[in-house]
Protein backbone atom coordinates (compact mmCIF):
# COMPACT_ATOMS: atom_id res chain seq x y z
CA UNK A 1 0.00 0.00 0.00
CA UNK A 2 0.92 4.26 -0.92
CA UNK A 3 0.00 7.14 0.93
CA UNK A 4 -0.81 9.03 -2.38
CA UNK A 5 1.26 12.67 -2.10
CA UNK A 6 0.20 15.57 -4.69
CA UNK A 7 2.67 17.25 -7.18
CA UNK A 8 3.69 18.97 -4.92
CA UNK A 9 4.97 15.85 -2.32
CA UNK A 10 8.43 16.27 -1.40
CA UNK A 11 11.18 13.40 -0.12
CA UNK A 12 12.79 12.56 3.12
CA UNK A 13 15.36 10.09 4.25
CA UNK A 14 16.27 8.48 7.46
CA UNK A 15 19.59 5.99 8.19
CA UNK A 16 20.96 5.14 11.15
CA UNK A 17 24.75 4.92 12.44
CA UNK A 18 27.25 1.94 12.34
CA UNK A 19 26.78 1.03 16.28
CA UNK A 20 26.45 4.60 17.20
CA UNK A 21 24.05 5.83 19.99
CA UNK A 22 22.14 9.17 20.44
CA UNK A 23 22.85 12.49 20.89
CA UNK A 24 22.78 15.20 23.02
CA UNK A 25 20.50 18.34 24.22
CA UNK A 26 20.30 20.86 21.27
CA UNK A 27 21.33 24.14 21.71
CA UNK A 28 19.44 25.92 18.51
CA UNK A 29 16.71 25.16 16.65
CA UNK A 30 14.40 26.77 14.29
CA UNK A 31 12.07 29.31 15.44
CA UNK A 32 8.50 27.31 16.03
CA UNK A 33 7.07 23.53 15.21
CA UNK A 34 6.59 23.23 11.11
CA UNK A 35 7.03 26.80 10.71
CA UNK A 36 9.11 27.49 7.45
CA UNK A 37 10.92 31.02 9.07
CA UNK A 38 10.52 34.50 7.97
CA UNK A 39 12.62 35.01 4.58
CA UNK A 40 12.98 31.90 3.33
CA UNK A 41 12.47 31.61 -0.36
CA UNK A 42 11.57 28.68 -3.11
CA UNK A 43 14.76 28.98 -5.32
CA UNK A 44 14.22 29.39 -9.12
CA UNK A 45 14.47 26.46 -11.53
CA UNK A 46 15.68 25.43 -15.37
CA UNK A 47 13.14 24.59 -17.66
CA UNK A 48 13.98 21.31 -17.51
CA UNK A 49 12.78 20.98 -14.03
CA UNK A 50 9.23 20.42 -15.28
CA UNK A 51 9.91 17.90 -17.06
CA UNK A 52 12.00 15.96 -14.48
CA UNK A 53 10.43 14.61 -11.29
CA UNK A 54 13.02 15.23 -8.96
CA UNK A 55 13.58 18.44 -10.13
CA UNK A 56 9.89 20.00 -9.70
CA UNK A 57 10.53 18.66 -6.15
CA UNK A 58 13.41 20.47 -5.51
CA UNK A 59 11.75 23.48 -7.25
CA UNK A 60 9.04 23.38 -4.21
CA UNK A 61 11.66 23.32 -1.44
CA UNK A 62 12.92 26.34 0.97
CA UNK A 63 16.16 26.77 2.00
CA UNK A 64 15.03 25.38 5.34
CA UNK A 65 13.72 22.45 3.53
CA UNK A 66 16.52 21.70 1.68
CA UNK A 67 19.02 22.01 4.39
CA UNK A 68 16.81 19.74 7.36
CA UNK A 69 16.47 16.89 3.97
CA UNK A 70 20.47 16.67 5.12
CA UNK A 71 19.70 15.37 8.79
CA UNK A 72 18.93 12.02 9.90
CA UNK A 73 18.64 11.77 13.96
CA UNK A 74 17.72 9.40 16.15
CA UNK A 75 14.30 10.11 17.77
CA UNK A 76 13.13 9.23 20.92
CA UNK A 77 9.48 7.03 21.33
CA UNK A 78 7.50 3.99 19.97
CA UNK A 79 4.87 6.25 18.22
CA UNK A 80 4.78 9.22 16.03
CA UNK A 81 3.25 10.75 18.77
CA UNK A 82 4.70 9.93 22.09
CA UNK A 83 5.34 12.61 24.52
CA UNK A 84 8.83 11.98 25.13
CA UNK A 85 11.35 14.45 27.88
CA UNK A 86 14.00 13.16 26.07
CA UNK A 87 12.77 14.69 22.32
CA UNK A 88 12.07 18.17 24.27
CA UNK A 89 15.34 18.11 25.70
CA UNK A 90 17.14 17.36 22.91
CA UNK A 91 15.43 19.00 19.47
CA UNK A 92 12.74 21.29 21.49
CA UNK A 93 9.85 19.60 20.58
CA UNK A 94 7.80 16.88 22.10
CA UNK A 95 6.95 14.07 19.85
CA UNK A 96 8.81 12.28 16.79
CA UNK A 97 5.69 14.33 14.40
CA UNK A 98 6.70 17.42 15.60
CA UNK A 99 10.72 17.03 15.86
CA UNK A 100 10.17 15.92 11.64
CA UNK A 101 7.80 19.25 11.17
CA UNK A 102 10.83 21.60 13.26
CA UNK A 103 14.02 20.68 11.20
CA UNK A 104 12.21 19.25 7.90
CA UNK A 105 13.87 16.48 8.49
CA UNK A 106 15.22 14.32 5.77
CA UNK A 107 15.16 11.20 7.68
CA UNK A 108 14.15 8.98 10.65
CA UNK A 109 16.61 6.22 12.62
CA UNK A 110 15.17 3.38 14.06
CA UNK A 111 16.67 1.71 17.12
CA UNK A 112 15.92 -0.79 19.84
CA UNK A 113 14.37 1.23 22.02
CA UNK A 114 11.84 2.14 19.09
CA UNK A 115 11.05 -1.48 18.98
CA UNK A 116 8.63 -3.35 20.68
CA UNK A 117 6.10 -5.69 18.52
CA UNK A 118 5.19 -5.45 14.88
CA UNK A 119 2.22 -3.90 15.05
CA UNK A 120 3.50 -1.20 16.79
CA UNK A 121 6.70 -0.70 14.55
CA UNK A 122 4.54 -0.96 11.52
CA UNK A 123 2.51 1.95 13.56
CA UNK A 124 5.48 3.65 14.30
CA UNK A 125 6.46 3.92 10.45
CA UNK A 126 3.29 4.93 9.57
CA UNK A 127 3.00 7.30 11.74
CA UNK A 128 6.24 8.83 10.90
CA UNK A 129 5.16 8.94 7.27
CA UNK A 130 1.90 10.79 8.19
CA UNK A 131 4.22 13.62 10.18
CA UNK A 132 6.07 14.31 6.99
CA UNK A 133 3.52 15.65 5.06
CA UNK A 134 5.46 17.74 2.16
CA UNK A 135 8.32 14.86 1.42
CA UNK A 136 7.87 10.75 2.11
CA UNK A 137 10.28 9.42 4.55
CA UNK A 138 13.02 7.26 4.10
CA UNK A 139 13.32 5.29 7.37
CA UNK A 140 16.16 3.15 7.96
CA UNK A 141 18.11 0.92 10.67
CA UNK A 142 21.35 -1.02 10.86
CA UNK A 143 20.30 -4.61 10.07
CA UNK A 144 23.50 -5.81 9.11
CA UNK A 145 21.92 -9.75 11.62
CA UNK A 146 24.45 -10.96 13.83
CA UNK A 147 26.39 -8.48 16.49
CA UNK A 148 24.37 -5.57 14.98
CA UNK A 149 20.96 -6.22 14.88
CA UNK A 150 18.22 -3.25 15.52
CA UNK A 151 15.48 -5.54 14.74
CA UNK A 152 16.36 -8.27 16.29
CA UNK A 153 13.54 -8.30 18.60
CA UNK A 154 11.27 -9.09 15.74
CA UNK A 155 13.16 -10.38 12.70
CA UNK A 156 14.53 -13.73 11.45
CA UNK A 157 17.98 -14.20 12.81
CA UNK A 158 20.16 -14.42 10.39
CA UNK A 159 23.70 -15.32 10.34
CA UNK A 160 26.36 -12.25 10.62
CA UNK A 161 28.74 -11.40 7.61
CA UNK A 162 31.22 -13.90 9.02
CA UNK A 163 29.34 -16.67 9.23
CA UNK A 164 27.64 -15.92 5.34
CA UNK A 165 31.34 -15.56 4.52
CA UNK A 166 32.44 -18.71 5.84
CA UNK A 167 30.10 -20.21 3.06
CA UNK A 168 32.66 -18.75 0.08
CA UNK A 169 28.80 -18.92 -1.66
CA UNK A 170 27.48 -15.28 -2.81
CA UNK A 171 24.10 -16.82 -3.71
CA UNK A 172 24.29 -17.04 0.12
CA UNK A 173 24.95 -13.55 0.95
CA UNK A 174 22.40 -12.60 -2.09
CA UNK A 175 19.75 -14.81 -0.49
CA UNK A 176 19.99 -13.71 3.25
CA UNK A 177 19.86 -9.70 1.96
CA UNK A 178 17.16 -10.31 0.13
CA UNK A 179 14.98 -11.87 2.76
CA UNK A 180 16.46 -8.82 5.41
CA UNK A 181 15.44 -6.18 3.47
CA UNK A 182 11.93 -8.35 2.91
CA UNK A 183 11.55 -8.42 6.51
CA UNK A 184 12.47 -4.67 6.69
CA UNK A 185 10.32 -3.58 4.14
CA UNK A 186 7.26 -5.11 5.75
CA UNK A 187 8.02 -3.29 8.85
CA UNK A 188 8.09 0.35 6.72
CA UNK A 189 11.82 0.25 6.86
CA UNK A 190 13.19 1.04 3.48
CA UNK A 191 16.72 1.50 3.96
CA UNK A 192 19.09 -0.68 5.43
CA UNK A 193 23.00 0.39 6.64
CA UNK A 194 24.57 -2.70 5.10
CA UNK A 195 26.10 -4.34 4.20
CA UNK A 196 29.64 -3.91 5.78
CA UNK A 197 32.30 -3.61 2.96
CA UNK A 198 35.30 -4.13 5.38
CA UNK A 199 38.08 -6.16 5.26
CA UNK A 200 38.89 -7.51 8.43
CA UNK A 201 42.81 -7.60 8.69
CA UNK A 202 43.70 -6.41 12.10
CA UNK A 203 42.31 -9.52 14.53
CA UNK A 204 42.77 -6.88 17.39
CA UNK A 205 39.87 -4.82 15.23
CA UNK A 206 37.21 -4.05 17.96
CA UNK A 207 34.81 -2.83 16.44
CA UNK A 208 34.47 -4.59 12.68
CA UNK A 209 36.21 -7.83 13.38
CA UNK A 210 32.69 -10.80 12.97
CA UNK A 211 30.95 -7.88 10.84
CA UNK A 212 33.09 -8.33 8.07
CA UNK A 213 32.32 -11.03 5.58
CA UNK A 214 36.01 -11.75 5.80
CA UNK A 215 39.72 -11.22 5.74
CA UNK A 216 40.81 -11.37 1.43
CA UNK A 217 39.39 -8.24 -0.35
CA UNK A 218 38.49 -10.36 -3.27
CA UNK A 219 36.13 -12.84 -1.65
CA UNK A 220 34.70 -9.92 0.34
CA UNK A 221 33.96 -7.93 -2.47
CA UNK A 222 32.33 -10.32 -4.21
CA UNK A 223 29.72 -11.04 -0.67
CA UNK A 224 29.37 -7.18 -0.74
CA UNK A 225 27.86 -7.05 -3.97
CA UNK A 226 26.11 -10.24 -3.80
CA UNK A 227 24.27 -8.33 -0.40
CA UNK A 228 23.86 -5.25 -2.41
CA UNK A 229 21.68 -7.19 -4.93
CA UNK A 230 19.98 -8.90 -2.95
CA UNK A 231 18.72 -6.08 -0.61
CA UNK A 232 17.96 -4.40 -4.50
CA UNK A 233 15.68 -7.66 -5.27
CA UNK A 234 13.90 -6.50 -2.01
CA UNK A 235 13.60 -2.98 -2.95
CA UNK A 236 15.17 -1.85 0.02
CA UNK A 237 17.96 0.84 -0.56
CA UNK A 238 21.70 -0.69 0.56
CA UNK A 239 24.65 0.68 2.14
CA UNK A 240 28.31 -0.14 2.07
CA UNK A 241 30.37 0.97 4.69
CA UNK A 242 32.55 2.17 6.67
CA UNK A 243 34.37 4.04 3.40
CA UNK A 244 37.36 3.95 2.98
CA UNK A 245 37.80 1.50 5.07
CA UNK A 246 37.48 0.50 8.40
CA UNK A 247 39.24 -3.32 8.69
CA UNK A 248 42.68 -2.67 9.85
CA UNK A 249 42.32 -0.59 12.93
CA UNK A 250 42.72 -1.62 17.09
CA UNK A 251 40.69 1.85 18.10
CA UNK A 252 37.35 1.83 18.26
CA UNK A 253 35.96 4.95 16.49
CA UNK A 254 33.21 5.20 18.72
CA UNK A 255 35.23 5.98 21.49
CA UNK A 256 39.00 7.28 19.33
CA UNK A 257 40.13 8.34 17.01
CA UNK A 258 41.89 5.17 14.45
CA UNK A 259 44.65 6.35 11.87
CA UNK A 260 45.30 3.61 9.11
CA UNK A 261 48.54 3.93 7.66
CA UNK A 262 48.02 2.15 4.48
CA UNK A 263 49.84 3.70 1.13
CA UNK A 264 47.31 4.01 -1.77
CA UNK A 265 48.88 0.88 -2.88
CA UNK A 266 47.82 -1.08 0.07
CA UNK A 267 44.81 0.89 -0.37
CA UNK A 268 43.78 -0.35 -3.86
CA UNK A 269 44.48 -3.94 -2.79
CA UNK A 270 43.06 -4.22 0.21
CA UNK A 271 40.44 -1.75 1.16
CA UNK A 272 39.45 -0.84 -2.08
CA UNK A 273 37.71 -4.05 -3.67
CA UNK A 274 34.57 -4.72 -2.00
CA UNK A 275 33.73 -0.53 -2.38
CA UNK A 276 34.57 -1.26 -5.98
CA UNK A 277 32.33 -3.90 -6.23
CA UNK A 278 29.32 -2.25 -4.31
CA UNK A 279 29.65 0.74 -6.91
CA UNK A 280 29.29 -1.49 -9.89
CA UNK A 281 26.21 -3.94 -8.08
CA UNK A 282 24.80 -0.24 -8.08
CA UNK A 283 24.83 0.66 -4.31
CA UNK A 284 22.54 3.53 -2.76
CA UNK A 285 24.38 4.34 -1.10
CA UNK A 286 28.16 4.59 1.30
CA UNK A 287 28.81 5.45 4.69
CA UNK A 288 32.04 6.92 5.69
CA UNK A 289 34.31 6.23 8.32
CA UNK A 290 35.45 8.69 11.18
CA UNK A 291 39.33 7.21 10.26
CA UNK A 292 42.57 8.96 9.32
CA UNK A 293 44.05 7.89 6.32
CA UNK A 294 47.29 9.94 6.22
CA UNK A 295 48.79 8.51 2.75
CA UNK A 296 45.32 9.54 1.37
CA UNK A 297 45.05 12.57 3.02
CA UNK A 298 47.85 14.30 5.26
CA UNK A 299 45.41 17.07 6.82
CA UNK A 300 44.63 14.68 9.83
CA UNK A 301 41.38 14.86 9.42
CA UNK A 302 39.09 11.84 9.64
CA UNK A 303 37.50 10.22 6.43
CA UNK A 304 34.05 12.05 7.00
CA UNK A 305 35.55 15.37 6.77
CA UNK A 306 37.70 14.65 4.20
CA UNK A 307 37.44 16.32 0.36
CA UNK A 308 40.45 14.00 -0.55
CA UNK A 309 38.37 11.10 0.30
CA UNK A 310 35.06 11.46 -0.42
CA UNK A 311 34.98 13.63 -3.37
CA UNK A 312 38.94 12.04 -4.73
CA UNK A 313 38.38 8.66 -4.45
CA UNK A 314 35.02 7.72 -4.20
CA UNK A 315 33.43 10.12 -6.61
CA UNK A 316 35.71 10.19 -8.62
CA UNK A 317 38.21 7.23 -8.19
CA UNK A 318 35.16 5.16 -7.98
CA UNK A 319 32.89 7.35 -10.15
CA UNK A 320 29.69 6.73 -7.10
CA UNK A 321 27.20 9.06 -8.09
CA UNK A 322 25.04 7.66 -4.75
CA UNK A 323 24.24 9.05 -1.24
CA UNK A 324 27.48 9.50 0.25
CA UNK A 325 26.09 9.34 4.63
CA UNK A 326 28.70 9.76 7.04
CA UNK A 327 28.62 7.35 9.80
CA UNK A 328 26.87 8.41 13.20
CA UNK A 329 28.05 12.34 14.10
CA UNK A 330 27.90 11.92 17.82
CA UNK A 331 30.98 9.87 18.09
CA UNK A 332 34.12 10.78 19.53
CA UNK A 333 35.68 9.55 16.47
CA UNK A 334 34.55 12.67 14.24
CA UNK A 335 34.11 15.23 17.32
CA UNK A 336 37.68 15.22 18.82
CA UNK A 337 39.04 18.21 16.59
CA UNK A 338 36.17 20.98 15.45
CA UNK A 339 32.82 21.65 17.00
CA UNK A 340 29.36 20.24 16.75
CA UNK A 341 28.02 22.70 13.81
CA UNK A 342 31.88 23.01 12.60
CA UNK A 343 31.88 19.21 11.76
CA UNK A 344 28.35 19.62 9.75
CA UNK A 345 29.76 21.99 7.52
CA UNK A 346 33.28 20.38 6.89
CA UNK A 347 30.97 16.84 6.28
CA UNK A 348 29.18 18.56 3.60
CA UNK A 349 32.15 20.34 2.06
CA UNK A 350 33.80 17.06 2.01
CA UNK A 351 31.21 15.75 -0.37
CA UNK A 352 28.74 13.93 2.15
CA UNK A 353 25.00 14.21 1.65
CA UNK A 354 23.18 12.92 4.70
CA UNK A 355 24.41 14.02 8.33
CA UNK A 356 23.83 11.04 10.37
CA UNK A 357 23.17 11.58 14.01
CA UNK A 358 24.90 14.81 15.05
CA UNK A 359 25.67 14.92 18.45
CA UNK A 360 23.40 18.82 18.52
CA UNK A 361 20.88 18.95 16.02
CA UNK A 362 20.01 22.06 16.51
CA UNK A 363 23.48 23.44 16.42
CA UNK A 364 24.53 21.48 13.11
CA UNK A 365 21.43 22.42 11.41
CA UNK A 366 21.69 25.99 12.13
CA UNK A 367 25.94 25.84 11.20
CA UNK A 368 24.78 24.55 7.73
CA UNK A 369 21.70 26.60 7.33
CA UNK A 370 24.01 29.75 7.61
CA UNK A 371 27.14 28.27 6.01
CA UNK A 372 24.65 27.92 3.04
CA UNK A 373 23.17 31.70 3.84
CA UNK A 374 26.89 32.95 4.10
CA UNK A 375 28.29 31.76 0.78
CA UNK A 376 30.23 29.27 2.44
CA UNK A 377 28.64 26.28 1.25
CA UNK A 378 26.63 27.63 -2.17
CA UNK A 379 23.50 26.83 -2.35
CA UNK A 380 24.30 25.21 -5.67
CA UNK A 381 26.27 22.05 -3.45
CA UNK A 382 23.26 21.85 -1.13
CA UNK A 383 21.11 21.19 -3.85
CA UNK A 384 23.46 18.89 -5.27
CA UNK A 385 23.04 16.72 -2.63
CA UNK A 386 19.27 17.23 -2.25
CA UNK A 387 19.48 15.77 -5.61
CA UNK A 388 21.19 13.12 -4.79
CA UNK A 389 19.03 12.30 -1.64
CA UNK A 390 15.97 12.30 -4.12
CA UNK A 391 16.97 10.37 -6.80
CA UNK A 392 17.81 7.61 -4.53
CA UNK A 393 13.57 7.60 -3.36
CA UNK A 394 12.98 8.07 -6.92
CA UNK A 395 14.64 5.10 -7.56
CA UNK A 396 13.06 2.83 -5.06
CA UNK A 397 9.74 4.04 -5.41
CA UNK A 398 9.17 6.39 -2.75
CA UNK A 399 9.60 9.98 -4.70
CA UNK A 400 5.77 10.76 -5.04
CA UNK A 401 4.28 8.29 -2.44
CA UNK A 402 4.93 7.21 1.04
CA UNK A 403 5.30 3.42 2.11
CA UNK A 404 2.41 2.17 4.42
CA UNK A 405 2.99 -0.93 6.34
CA UNK A 406 0.60 -3.44 7.05
CA UNK A 407 1.08 -5.49 10.34
CA UNK A 408 -1.25 -8.62 8.83
CA UNK A 409 0.93 -8.34 5.90
CA UNK A 410 4.19 -8.17 8.27
CA UNK A 411 2.87 -11.14 10.42
CA UNK A 412 3.16 -13.19 7.37
CA UNK A 413 6.75 -12.43 6.59
CA UNK A 414 8.53 -11.97 9.91
CA UNK A 415 10.65 -15.50 10.88
CA UNK A 416 8.52 -16.84 8.10
CA UNK A 417 9.05 -21.01 7.51
CA UNK A 418 10.91 -20.14 4.43
CA UNK A 419 13.40 -17.26 6.12
CA UNK A 420 13.87 -19.85 9.20
CA UNK A 421 15.13 -22.31 6.42
CA UNK A 422 17.59 -20.67 4.61
CA UNK A 423 19.01 -19.26 8.37
CA UNK A 424 19.46 -22.95 9.28
CA UNK A 425 20.86 -23.07 5.41
CA UNK A 426 23.78 -20.79 5.27
CA UNK A 427 24.53 -21.89 9.31
CA UNK A 428 25.09 -25.34 7.94
CA UNK A 429 27.14 -24.59 5.01
CA UNK A 430 29.42 -22.14 6.97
Amino acid sequence: MFRRIGPAGLLVLALTACGGGGGAPASAAPASDGATPAGSTTPQSPPQAEADPVLRVLKRMTLEEKAGQLFMPVLYGTAADTVSGENQARYGAQTPAKVIARYHLGGVILFPANVKTTAQVVQLTNGLQEASKKVPLLVGTDQENGLVSRMSALMTDFPGAAEIGATKDPAMSRAVARATGEELRALGVNLDFAPVADVNVNPRNPVIGRRAYGNDPSAVAKMVAAAVKGFGDAKVAATAKHFPGHGDTSVDSHTGLPVIKHTMAQWEKIDAPPFRAAVGAGVDAVMSAHIVFPKLDPSGDPATLSKPILTGLLRQKLGFKGVISTDALNMEGVRKKYGDGEVAVRAVLAGADLLLMPYDLGKAYQAVLGAVKSGRISEDRLDQSVIRLLRLKQKRGLLSAAPVASAREAAGVLRSPEHRKLAAEVRAAG
